[in-house]
């Protein structure tokens, strides 16, 4: 390996080695050139892009300071920062390890067989020297000596494996390029003219790694062509896509030319198997969201976040544009490029509106409103989340969707040309819900802030089906599942615990609350043992009028339970109409029973608005 000793580190320089695998931890160095006589350290309480105070303090242990050959003086503020006490013009060492024991992609992970860190769990921020360039070296050791190194960082002098020392213009780009380390799967391609990698662990033997490349190559190819139809160039030099694959997992989390990802390994694509299944599907549709976001978050971003608060919540109102934006196009360009066909679209579609539909609290909560309180609510979901807010994620993509059949229903523009124009009048930078507004006015012809004053800024039901119509998709309400129909949401292994109690269902009127085991339920004075929700409709038959026995809390409670009435032909009721924007009915179901299916009527009219 090339000596990093050759290449002189910055002034803030980290050195860090998984020195111990089977205890998971991390051995981190950090000098410090040129420290302050009362120098402070901190390490972020939360990582950009995931809306959670996480504490990662939490994972490091034994620090100490010192320069040259004297230990000095280390004093802690609080939870997350330290000062120390230094002479002047002397360099100062600190040294402390980290536990790695998350395996998801916000955190950091370190075992035998793999190890990921990003930087805001293992990299101190030195205060007042945040915008200095910063140096990464990474180090192999005797038991790591058959894994590889990726990450998004400039190397400056790394061997063939990745092992060695890389650059950060500040302690941003230093912490927003995580590192993946292993033995990987590494795959390569080119999209829009730039070099793209994809490194994948643990997948089993079956992975089809030449079919992922191709499709995510016609993935990252739809993007550029969506963000730079113009011809103007994407905003990075190269881009790294690395996944962990584990028995079961899901999740992605967007950075500046990077995304880590993880997924079942069930979910990737196999050899000899051409058909793409759900699981399949869903990963692409992963990818594609974390690619887009390098445009839409991680550049084009909420003014608010201009420059990250490492230390505390940072608010917006606008994650329903940034993630419900990204949700919006990021299964539009899986049909753009062609890997799914319009009746998979659409079936992802309805999915989307099912889960907004059946969710209650997006009669309480405005989906601007959800992204401020993402910090309490979002991220930390209880068995009373449905009932009190909504997905900015969801909800926000429906909002996308009735702005972009509006802005295609009335001819002058498209959502598509909405979103590139934001990036060239915020020069892809920080942005306001002002800026929108005054884009979409721009090529619109027309304000949209009444529209954005109803789906963004109250709880105003959408104007879908309308919309949906008026380009060849005709939204019908189904009967619902039973679930539905008694408002609630469970589990079921050998009975039915109960996660959620809907607001106004019938669960809740009969008493149910969560953290009850459904055992059982009496119907005409017969009782009969339940282990999965669907045998209630089965012995229940066309009784509406039942005993349901639950345990709570050690004991056994008899609960009256009226079921929601069917008509003759065994659908609900007809629904109550909901009042939407232009007064008219969206012919949605009544909340704690909502279930629709979309059906093409017009192919032309489809075509005209996935093209």
């Amino acid at each position: 390996m090339p000596s990093a000793r050759k290449t002189p580190p910055a002034d803030v320089h980290y050195r860090i080695e998984p020195s111990d695998l089977h205890a998971h931890l991390f051995t981190v160095s950090l000098t410090v050139a040129h420290p302050a006589a009362e120098q402070e350290v901190s390490l972020p309480v939360w990582i950009p892009g995931s809306y959670l105070v996480r504490e990662f303090s939490k994972n490091l242990q034994e620090l100490k300071a010192r320069q040259g050959k004297r230990g000095i003086t280390l004093t802690q503020r609080d939870k997350h920062r330290w000062q120390a006490d230094c002479a002047p013009g002397k360099p100062l060492e600190l040294t402390y390890t980290v536990c790695a024991y998350d395996s998801s992609v916000r955190t950091a992970w370190l075992d035998a067989s793999r190890g990921f860190f990003n930087g805001t769990s293992l990299c101190l921020r030195v205060h007042g020297q945040e915008k200095r360039q910063h140096t990464l070296e990474i180090v192999s050791t005797a038991a790591t000596v058959q894994w590889s190194v990726a990450t998004g960082l400039r190397a400056v002098a790394a061997d063939k494996k990745g092992f060695g020392l890389y650059s950060a213009t500040d302690y941003d780009e230093l912490v927003d390029c995580p590192v993946e380390m292993g033995a990987f799967w590494v795959g390569r391609f080119k999209a829009g003219g730039i070099p793209h990698q994809f490194v994948v662990a643990g997948a089993a033997p079956s992975f089809d790694g030449k079919r992922l490349l191709a499709d995510t190559q016609k993935i990252c190819e739809a993007a550029v062509r969506f963000w730079h139809k113009g011809g103007s160039k994407a905003p990075f030099k190269n881009y790294l896509f690395m996944l962990n694959a584990v028995a079961d997992g899901y999740g992605g989390l967007e950075h500046r030319n990077s995304t880590a990802l993880i997924c079942g390994r069930r979910d990737l694509p196999r050899h000899e198997e051409s058909r793409a299944t759900d699981g399949y599907t869903t990963l692409l549709g992963l990818i594609s969201h974390e690619y887009f976001h390098t445009w839409n978050v991680k550049r084009l971003r909420p003014a608010e976040f201009t420059a990250y608060d490492y230390t505390q919540e940072n608010y917006t109102e606008l994650l329903w544009f940034f993630e419900g934006f990204t949700s919006y196009y990021d299964d539009l360009l899986l049909r753009r490029a062609g890997l799914i066909d319009d009746a998979t679209y659409l079936k992802l579609i309805t999915k989307t509106i099912n889960q907004v539909l059946q969710t209650p609290g997006r009669t309480v909560q405005t989906v601007a409103q959800a992204s401020y309180d993402a910090w309490v609510k979002y991220y930390r979901q209880d068995e009373n989340t449905p009932n009190a807010t909504v997905s900015y994620y969801t909800k926000g993509s429906l909002v996308a969707l009735c702005l972009d059949l509006t802005l295609r229903k009335e001819g002058k523009t498209t959502l598509d040309d909405v979103m590139r124009g934001l990036w060239a009048r915020t020069a892809g930078g920080p942005m306001t819900e002002a800026d929108l507004r005054s884009v979409l006015e721009e090529l619109a012809g027309r304000s949209l802030d009444t529209e954005l004053g109803h789906w963004v800024h109250s709880t105003t039901e959408l104007p879908l089906a309308e919309l949906l119509a008026a380009h060849g998709v005709n939204l019908k309400a189904e009967p619902p599942q039973l679930a539905q129909r008694l408002g609630l949401r469970v589990a079921e292994n050998h009975s039915v615990q109960i996660k959620s109690v809907l607001r106004g269902g019938a669960a809740e009127k009969a008493g149910m609350t969560p953290g009850d085991e459904w055992l059982g339920l009496q119907v005409q004075d017969r009782g009969w043992r339940i282990n999965k929700l669907d045998d209630v409709a089965f012995y229940a038959g066309t009784e509406t009028a039942l005993v349901a026995l639950v345990a709570r809390d050690g004991r056994l409670l008899q609960l009256p339970l009226e079921l929601p009435a069917r008509n003759k032909t065994g659908a609900p009721p007809p629904p109550k109409p909901v009042r939407t924007l232009r007064g008219a009915s969206s012919g949605l179901p009544t909340p704690t029973a909502d279930t629709i299916s979309l059906t093409p009527t017009d192919a032309a009219a489809l075509g005209r608005w996935l093209a």
